[in-house]
């Protein structure tokens, strides 16, 4: 199972519209998404807060950085699975 995490932060509207495309176009039974606050960890704030919101591949590490549609989305996955 692919492993993702979309970094955001509460109040963030660009984050909620990320993670509706996210969760309406992955597989759960291919992929794992974690939401992750980056106002809770010093170095995901100092590298993210001006580009949320990201889609990160955990293994690869390849990014996937707001603005993002569905096909675009579909494309970026699709170079894991």
């Amino acid at each position: 199972m692919r492993q993702f995490l979309l970094l955001s932060s509460v109040g963030c509207h660009l984050c909620d519209q990320a993670a509706d495309v996210v969760v309406s176009n992955l597989n759960p039974q291919k992929h794992q998404v974690d939401e992750v606050d980056i106002a809770y960890d010093d170095q995901l704030m100092d590298r993210y807060a001006l580009l949320i919101p990201v889609l990160l591949d955990e293994q690869s590490g390849e990014e996937l950085r707001w603005p993002f549609d569905s096909n675009q989305l579909q494309s970026f996955i699709a170079r894991f699975d």
